[in-house]
Order: structure tokens, then C-alpha cells, then sequence
């Protein structure tokens, strides 16, 4: 038996329900929504000339999401902060959106005072810390959520959190075009993939299996275009994490005009590299051409490369289908590599060892 189809080899790894939190994608998607339908969202977040989404790490996916999804519908800008500092345009026509999954991220926190004096209209989403807190003070308007679906409790496999939540927050205040119908008819599709990609699915027939075998000893490089932009950034983030595998995204056509050239060298370059192709049939006519035209330069720089073809009918399902994919994909390479993916042993360190020296 494959080590990929034995769960109870899986189950020895995968101490901290790794796995469990990535097949409750589709419950911590649909609790969100719900709960934010019922939630009374403060009067006048919808009357604002932008949007500004702060967070960092898994906290900050959900915004990269959105952006791509929402690129050609949005009326109004919509940018993301990953740092301690919000740009000059934040004022009080600003709706200021903070996510974060423990409370306690010092990042956003610190923006919080900025925002305040701007008079920005503040809206926090978080599971506890020192964000519930101001929520529960009203210091900031916000929702708590209970993270019962991710029992990891790790922010990155909680990610159906906080894309609910942005979702439902910007559908309810009218500054997105989606529909409660919308949303539950993608829901429906991510159960079909979970059960394509997950452990019951033997590796003959589940390409998230095939792929975390092709990744053993390669370096990822994710490239995606247009709406799946957000899904590139959230599959390096978990290769990152779970598997402890260094990884990068580039964005196509951007790519087509720099990284073709910087496959030349070093030549070690073919043993290395792994490109993971994010390809679609609802990406614009010439982005489809221009994955085409990389994969044969690839293929001349003998450079491996695994095409992934998305089978959702519209861009949602598309992005639904990706968030299951990768987070399958960084949970079997862990496993191939022997490794806890819920550890993040240097993020730790970096977080204790900044707080002493503050």
C-alpha cells in the first residue's frame, strides 16, 4: 500500500487533525456565511471609496482571494496591508477590514490606533486575543467566529474562516456581486472535490497524491493568472507551512516578460525546480495561449512541469476547487517528508525571540 492511502500511517504524522481541518473546508466556509447573514453589520461600511484589508500569514490569504476574484468587479480599490503601517489614502471613507485568527498579531494591531485617528470605519474579524477583546469593549466593530471546523487551530487551515467571513461581509454591504445561491451552489461543487483529492482516493486516481509525489525533493514554483492569482499565493503559503518546502508564485503574463530568462541558469535548475501550472478555461483567450507557449520553454530548459486544469464552471467553484487542492497537495508532501504539518518550529522561535528584544 502506498503511504499516501494508509491512514493509519497518515494519523501517526499527523498528530494535531492536520487533515481534519483541511476536509472541513466546505463547514467553515458555510459557517461563516451563515453566521455573517444573521450578524447586524454596522450602518455606513458600505458607504465608502475604498476597501483595505490588513493581516498577515494565513490570516492575510483571504484578502489576496478576493482581490482576484472580485479584480473585474470591484467599484471601488481594494488593497492589503502586511505590515505595521497603513498607506496615506486610509481616511473616513475607508472601510478598514482586520483579520486576524488569533487576536494577538501585532501587525494589524498596531494599525489599529492609525486607523482610529484617520477615522476609518474599522471592522475586525478574529477568533479571540486581544481583537475579541476591543470587539467585545467596542472599542471596534468586528465578528468573533468559533473556530469549531479547524481543529488544527492553526490560521492557515482556517482559512475558510476568514474567506466566508470577507465574502459574506462584502456580498451583505453590496460591494461584491455574489448571492447566498452562488455561494451554496460552489459549496456543493467543494464537496465533490474533497472527495476526489482525499485519502479514501487512492494515488492512481487523485492528482493531489500524484502531485506531492512529483514535489519530493523539488522547489515548487506556482503559476496562475488572472482570479486564481490569490490561490498561487495561498499554495506556496501552505507548502511553506505544512510541508516545510520552500516555494514561490509568479503571476502570468507578468512572468512571461522576466522569469522565462532566469531559467537558464544555475543549471542545476532541472533537478531542482518543479513548475505547478494553475491553468483554466475562463482565463482570458491569450493568458491560456501564453501557458501554452511557458510550458514548451520549460520543456526546452528540461524543466519538469505539472498542468493542473480546473474543472469548476465559474470562477468561485474555480477558487473553492483550488483552495481544496492545495491544501491536500502541502498535507501529502508532509506526510511523504515524515513530518508534523501543523509544526511551524522557526515561526515560533522568530515570534519568541522578537518579543524578547521588543
Amino acid at each position: 500500500m502506498n503511504q499516501l492511502d494508509d491512514l493509519k500511517q497518515i494519523k501517526k504524522i499527523d498528530t494535531k487533525l492536520v487533515l481534519e481541518s483541511i476536509e472541513l473546508l466546505e463547514d467553515q466556509l458555510r459557517q461563516s456565511w451563515q453566521e455573517i447573514r444573521n450578524f447586524k453589520i454596522p450602518a455606513g461600511l458600505s458607504q465608502v471609496k475604498q476597501i483595505v484589508f490588513s493581516g498577515m500569514g494565513g490570516s492575510a490569504l483571504a484578502g489576496d482571494i478576493v482581490r482576484s476574484l472580485f479584480f473585474k468587479n470591484l467599484k471601488i480599490p481594494f488593497s492589503i496591508v502586511n505590515g505595521y503601517h497603513l498607506p496615506g489614502t486610509v481616511n473616513e471613507q475607508t472601510l478598514y477590514l482586520i483579520s486576524s485568527y488569533s487576536g494577538d498579531t501585532e501587525e494589524p494591531l498596531a494599525t489599529i490606533s492609525q486607523a482610529h485617528k484617520r477615522k476609518a470605519k474599522i471592522f475586525a474579524i478574529t477568533s479571540g486575543g486581544k481583537l475579541r477583546t476591543l470587539i467585545k469593549s467596542q472599542q471596534v466593530s468586528g465578528y468573533i467566529f468559533q473556530p469549531i471546523f479547524n481543529p488544527s487551530r492553526q490560521p492557515r487551515l482556517g482559512v475558510g474562516y476568514t474567506f466566508g467571513t470577507l465574502l459574506a461581509i462584502l456580498a451583505k454591504l453590496k460591494l461584491i456581486p455574489l448571492t447566498e445561491n452562488e455561494f451554496n451552489l460552489a459549496l456543493k461543487k467543494l464537496k465533490a472535490w474533497q472527495c476526489d483529492f482525499g485519502v479514501s482516493q487512492l494515488v492512481g486516481k487523485n492528482q493531489t497524491k500524484k502531485l506531492a509525489l512529483a514535489l519530493r525533493e523539488r522547489l515548487p514554483v506556482i503559476i496562475a493568472s488572472e482570479f486564481l492569482a490569490g490561490n498561487a499565493h495561498v499554495f506556496a503559503n501552505q507548502l511553506n507551512e505544512n510541508a516545510k518546502t520552500f516555494a514561490n508564485y509568479f503571476i502570468l503574463p507578468e512572468l512571461n516578460h522576466h522569469l522565462l530568462e532566469g531559467l537558464i541558469l544555475p543549471k542545476t535548475n532541472r533537478q531542482n525546480f518543479l513548475f505547478i501550472l494553475l491553468e483554466s478555461e475562463l482565463y482570458f483567450k491569450k493568458n491560456q495561449r501564453r501557458f501554452q507557449i511557458t510550458k514548451e520553454i520549460l520543456a526546452r530548459n528540461k524543466i519538469k512541469f505539472f498542468s493542473y486544469q480546473f474543472v469548476g464552471t465559474n470562477s468561485l467553484e474555480q477558487i473553492l476547487e483550488g483552495l481544496s487542492l492545495s491544501g491536500y497537495v502541502s498535507f501529502y508532501l508532509a506526510i511523504l517528508n515524515q513530518i508534523n504539518p501543523a509544526s511551524i518550529p522557526y515561526v515560533d522561535f522568530f515570534k519568541a525571540k522578537l518579543k524578547k528584544l521588543s
